[in-house]
Formats: C-alpha cells, structure tokens, sequence
C-alpha cells in the first residue's frame, strides 16, 4: 500500500475520487521502464537504485504517478539484504571504541580499521581485508543494502496494484464503513469473514447468507486515539472483498484541515463493478500460525475423525461466528473447534460473548493457558462448550480426548 504523501485524489462537493490509471500504453511505458530499471540494479545497493529512480522522475509533472509505482515495486516485489562478511553493529563499537582513545584526524581512520582488521584476523583464525571493515561498517544502513531478489511483474500487474493502493488509501481515514454484501456464493461469505476477523476490525453484522450480509465497520477515526495501524488494517481488507462477487459500501472519512485545523467530512462509495484486481489468493487463509499447524498435525494423525475447514457461518445478533474447523465422524457426529489463542481482553470478551449467544451443543474452546481470562472478566463456568487447554501449540490428541 501507498504512504499518504503518494496518494492522488480529487473531491467533488464531499465526494472523494481517488486517481487510477488507466490499462494503456503511455502507462504501460511508464511501468515498464521502472520494472527494468529494478531488473538491471539487482545484486547492487538500494542507494544505487535510488538514483536511478531519481533520475528517472526528472522534472516531470509525473513524478508522483512515478514514485507511487517505485514505492509498490519496492514494497512488494523486492528483497533487500545486508550482505556483509562482518557484523555491522559490532565493527562500529569495536571501531568508535578504538577511535575515542586517539585525537580524530584523517589518517587515523586507515589505522584504526587496520587494527581492527588485525584483531578480526585473530580472532576469526582467518585474514580479515581491510576492505571487509570498510565495506562492513555501515552495510546495514538502508541505502547500503543489496537487492537481492526481484520478483518481476507484468506492468499491467503492477498498474492494477497502483489502482488499488490508491483506493486502500481512502480508507486510512475512514470513521466509518457501512458494506452491504448481496446474495452470494457461501465461500465467498466466509472468505470475507474471516478476513474481518484475521485483521481484527470491529463490525456489526446484520443479515444472513440466504438474503446477503450488512456490515457495518468502525474507522480509524471513530477510535478514542485513531490508530494508523488500525487504518492500514481496514485497507487490507479491501482486496479480499473483490473476491465477493456482488457488493457495495459507503464510507464516511474525517480528514484534518492543515489550515485550519479543523475536521472535514468526506464520502467515498466502491462496489463490485470497480475494475480493481486483488492480488490476494482466493483460498482460504489460515488466521494464524497456531491454525495452520494443528491442521498439518492432524493430517498426520490416524484417526476416522476428519477436519474441515470450510465450516458454516452461525448467526448471533448483530455478528456471525466462524469456528476455525469442523470435525466430522463417518457415524455422522460433528463437532466446531474454535482456537482462542493470544488476543487481547476486548478480544476476548466479545469472542466468549459470541460463545454464550451461539448455543452450540457441539462447540470445543482451545484455549491457551496464556491468556490472562480473569483480567478480562471472563469466567468459563458458564460457557456452553467443551474446553481443551494448551500452551504452545494444539495438540490433536488433547482435542479427540474430549470428543469421546
């Protein structure tokens, strides 16, 4: 995604219109000429690239359409890396430790990093090049990084990736949401779901999969201290959605004004005839490592229980809740399995909430013995539901002992 001092947008009375460009040639050339630029300074420093990038902004009017495209090839294509023989951190301390016993003057640099060297060699049993110090000493700075790695995409892809990162950008200052998901495939529903719950955003749920879902989503803005990280979370949410294929929203946005410091009010509407391009697969991500591992655990197991993870979306008031998996016995029995892992106590309180409101007779907690349950005022007495305890990682067999 765009940082704020890249985003293009124009706004019409309260409307806000975000810029795009458009699939065609003279951008085509534009994104082409940057993708090779990024292929010919591979295995050199990012200081380099970054000439080369300034030098191909110019004094073009376009220079921003230019940087915003640098930042994606930058953000999600590249690997950079400190590529030095030595640790950089500690040649710095060896180097101003030695250099603070002397009286600074050019020709102390060269017999200081010679010291050093000598030491080095001693030390590693190898000859250590003076040269190696010098390179060394500051590989870890930014501009002295090594693009290592480019993942090279088509110019259309990366046109389609400026497009949407524009759009994501709206949603930084959103205060609120209001998307209205219209009948659609029931995957698709708890594919969109369970991106709400992987980045953690605050909604309202109304509706059900027959007639189609309103959510309705707390901004960044409407928070008592508006959150930036929780702003880059709703834009992240936004390539998920195209993977719905009827929808709509309405977004109230809180901006600043730097002149007079006052809020100003804005309007931005999408729906599912946008022409954006997710880049997200349209699988179905695992919300954390914890899931992902008790589903490699298990199918390694040899059991008749099988584990699903395309599991029904159960209505509650004003939410949906989405067991992490579902068990089915070939004798018919089906149980939920709901992982409570590492959250926090708003978390967890709207989580056991969704529990009591459930009334599932067939649902099993795994709850982490790391949750601290009593300082978010939950007391499991009073939970409907089998509890399994685990501290690091979910065990298989902790959760078939308390199917039996």
């Amino acid at each position: 995604m765009l940082p704020t001092d890249l985003l293009s947008y124009r706004q019409n009375g309260e409307t806000i219109i975000p810029k795009k460009l458009k699939i065609e040639q003279k951008n085509l050339e534009i994104a082409n000429e940057l993708i090779t630029c990024f292929r010919q300074v591979v295995g050199k420093t990012q200081g380099m690239l970054e000439r080369q990038l300034l030098e191909l902004e110019g004094d073009t009017p376009d220079y921003k359409v230019k940087r915003g495209l640098a930042y994606i090839l930058k953000s999600s294509f590249c690997t950079f890396e400190v590529v030095s023989p030595l640790e950089p951190q500690m040649l710095r301390e060896r180097v101003f430790r030695l250099a603070a016993q002397s009286v600074p003057s050019r020709e102390l640099v060269t017999s200081t990093l010679t010291k050093i060297a000598d030491e080095l060699s001693r030390e590693l049993d190898r000859e250590v090049l003076l040269k190696e110090v010098h390179d060394g000493l500051y590989a870890d700075l930014s501009e002295n990084r090594i693009l290592t790695a480019f993942d090279t995409p088509a110019p259309e892809e990366l046109l389609h990736r400026y497009n949407l990162s524009q759009v994501q950008g709206v949603f930084y200052k959103a205060s609120q949401i209001i998307l209205n998901a219209h009948r659609n495939v029931p995957g698709q529903y708890k594919l969109l779901f369970r991106y709400l719950k992987l980045f953690q955003l605050m909604s309202y749920v109304e509706g059900d999969a027959d007639h189609g879902f309103t959510i309705t989503i707390d901004g960044p803005t409407s928070l008592f201290n508006p959150s930036t990280r929780y702003g880059l979370s709703i834009a992240k949410l936004i390539p998920a959605l195209l993977h719905v294929t009827k929808w709509s929203l309405a977004a109230t946005l809180q901006s600043r004004d730097t002149y007079t410091n006052t809020w100003k009010t804005g309007r931005f509407t999408l729906n599912s005839d946008c022409g954006l391009v997710s880049h997200y697969s349209p699988g179905k991500p695992y919300d954390s490592m914890l899931e992902a591992s008790f589903a490699d655990k298990w199918d390694s197991m040899k059991t008749d229980w099988v584990l699903e993870r395309e599991v029904d979306l159960i209505p509650i008031p004003g939410s949906v809740m989405i067991p992490d998996f579902r068990l089915v016995h070939p004798d018919g029995r089906t149980f939920l399995l709901e992982i409570v892992g590492y959250w926090r106590p708003e978390y967890l309180q709207k989580k056991f909430s969704q529990v009591r409101r459930a009334g599932c007779d067939n649902l099993i907690l795994a709850i982490s013995e790391r949750l601290n349950l009593e300082k978010a005022g939950i007391k499991l007495n009073d939970v409907p539901a089998r509890i399994v305890w685990f501290k690091d990682k979910l065990m298989p067999k902790a959760v078939l002992a308390v199917m039996d």
